[in-house]
């Protein structure tokens, strides 16, 4: 079966899905029918839930610029990238106030097997965790500034995938505030660029395809 027609019945199935028991809160899926790269973000925010669209609030819109530095439009890069995250449903507010709750590990647990489907079908040539979740789940647990900035090269279903780790564009994450951070994510935007170059994953925005 082509790559497009399973992406219909993964995403059917995941939003069908109500395991979680978060009352009135449905999964978030992906655009992207014909990806070679895939960006996995934490969870949704409350705008995902009202939109039906990953990234589509604040921390979206910063993303997106990023994205925009390194080369791919936004347009072209809901098109390209297949954008999953670590959980699919909004997990509400934070109880400090600021930002939204990190899903427990029970909410992780349970919605992991979408990802693990995900990387199945897709088979990325390029990954680009964003935030810590996302990271530690590909590159397991080390500090940001040790792996944000650089290519990773691991094996995901038998296949070599180039993993480009982002810091979580939230206006909540204090890490791109510290000194020389910002230099490692302009060094991770440089990375992408020469990624989205490259033929094997065919993203390049369309002006320049």
């Amino acid at each position: 079966m082509k790559l497009p027609l399973l992406l219909d019945e993964h995403t059917a199935r995941m939003s069908a899905c109500r395991r979680c028991g978060l009352d009135g809160i449905l999964p978030i899926v992906s655009e992207a029918r014909a990806p070679r790269a895939m960006l996995v973000g934490q969870a949704p925010g409350k705008v995902e839930v009202e939109s039906r669209r990953p990234f589509a609030g604040r921390a979206g819109k910063t993303l997106f610029r990023w994205l925009a530095r390194a080369g791919l439009d936004e347009a072209t890069a809901r098109e390209r990238i297949y954008i999953a995250a670590i959980t699919r449903c909004y997990p509400g507010p934070s109880a400090s106030g600021r930002g939204d709750r990190v899903p427990s590990p029970r909410e992780q647990a349970m919605c992991s097997d979408w990802l693990d489907s995900e990387l199945a079908i897709i088979r990325p040539a390029l990954l680009i965790p964003v935030g810590r979740l996302a990271i530690d789940r590909f590159l397991g647990t080390v500090p940001l500034d040790e792996v944000i900035g650089r290519a990773h090269v691991i094996t995901v279903h038998h296949v070599r995938t180039t993993v480009v780790p982002l810091p979580h564009p939230s206006g909540a994450s204090s890490w791109i505030h510290a000194p020389g951070h910002g230099a490692l994510l302009e060094r991770a935007l440089g990375v992408l660029r020469a990624e989205f170059k490259r033929p094997r994953l065919a993203v390049q925005a369309r002006q320049s395809a």
